[in-house]
């Protein structure tokens, strides 16, 4: 190796490969929410649960397949969105350690109004499913920004 080709300390590499990691997660937790809310929309449109009180309403996994599929990407986002929260922490970058537990938060709030859905029927519980997704995309996709403009160090 010749004195003037550097080699960027093992520290500057590790946190380079861990941003490189960060906007790949970022991306493919955007991808998961795109195809869950396509999901949503379908069991919407497409599954019929039985009204409230009936026995098996709240069954997320006995109601077709669109809603398992739904249920079950749900259940992964969850775990996806820890899995980036903590790369973010490990990476030191405030910037998506604040985007990232935001979009855990509206996560699991959407989680919560999924499944309070499936009991109780109710409009109100839809709509927060879809404002708390639309949050948690903010979230993720600010995050993705913020990851790709800034390459390097904390931000």
């Amino acid at each position: 190796m010749t004195g003037s080709q550097a080699v960027a300390p093992p520290s500057a590499q590790k946190m380079q490969a861990r941003q490189a990691g960060l906007r790949q997660a970022s991306l493919a937790i955007v991808i998961v929410l795109i195809v869950q809310f396509a999901l949503g929309i379908s069991v919407n449109l497409y599954v019929t649960l039985p009204a409230a009180g009936h026995p098996g309403h709240a069954s997320w996994f006995g109601n077709g397949p669109l809603l398992a599929m739904h249920a079950a990407l749900g259940m992964f986002l969850v775990l996806a969105a820890v899995f980036v929260l903590v790369r973010a922490i490990m990476a030191r970058n405030r910037t998506l350690i604040a985007t990232s537990a935001a979009g855990l938060v509206a996560i699991f709030l959407a989680f919560f109004f999924g499944s309070n859905y499936t009991d109780k029927l109710t409009n109100g519980y839809s709509l927060g499913m879809a404002i708390a997704f639309a949050a948690a995309l903010a979230c993720y996709v600010i995050g993705l920004y913020a990851v790709s403009t800034r390459r390097g160090g904390s931000s």
